[in-house]
């Protein structure tokens, strides 16, 4: 869910202004799963742009505060979010620890980096939703040890309909500053795309999983 037009269509801009998202409906990408993608996605850059990763982080953590209340601790999702949460953590002046995908094999066996209050209110930091699968294991991982989770807040998000199953399934309230339909429309706004790519970018979201 989207909590400010403004902020999804400027964060929008910010992650195209520095190619963290990159369209290529013409050249399509392949992602890890094997899917055709005209879209490629790595929120990471926005760390190495002081004025854009001050500005992604300081939303995130005003949007914290008007959603869930100041919560006990933020946690990051390893290894993309851990950056972001961190600073969203400093900004709101609280405890940070973050959700590797599996526990350590050796040493103390941590899946969960960093020292949390047990039963502590904890909201989740993201830099990407595609499915939602890794994400809420990381919700899972913390409910097991006990921590009251709030919901979780991203960056952007495809939009796809299984992560809003998910997300449903799991009980689990998701927002994020930007998303898929405000990137196409400022992407279009600012002739990043023709109108011809923007209904191929659109067809793509309808079935990724057979697009080519």
């Amino acid at each position: 869910m989207i909590l400010d037009k403004e902020t999804a269509k400027k964060t929008a801009e910010l992650l195209l202004q520095i190619n963290a998202i990159k369209l290529q409906p013409q050249e399509p990408f392949t992602w890890a799963s094997g899917w055709k993608s005209p879209i490629y996605c790595d929120n990471r850059i926005t760390l190495s742009y002081p004025t854009i990763r001050n500005y992604i982080h300081q939303e995130m953590a005003k949007q914290v505060e008007r959603i869930y209340g100041k919560p006990d601790a933020i946690v990051g999702v390893a290894t993309g979010a851990i950056g972001i949460g961190m600073l969203v953590a400093d900004y709101l002046n609280i405890p940070f620890a973050y959700v590797r995908p599996e526990p350590k094999k050796h040493g103390r066996k941590n899946q969960i980096e960093g020292h949390l209050e047990p039963n502590s209110n904890v909201v989740v930091i993201e830099d990407l939703i595609s499915t939602g699968k890794s994400s809420l294991m990381a919700v899972e991982a913390l409910k097991n040890s006990e921590m009251n989770v709030k919901g979780m807040l991203a960056i952007f998000t495809y939009g796809f309909e299984i992560a809003d199953q998910n997300f449903e399934t799991a009980g689990v309230q998701l927002h994020t500053l930007s998303d898929y339909s405000n990137l196409l429309l400022q992407a279009r706004e600012t002739s990043y795309i023709t109108k011809q790519q923007q209904e191929t970018l659109e067809n793509w979201r309808k079935d990724p999983a057979n697009w080519s």
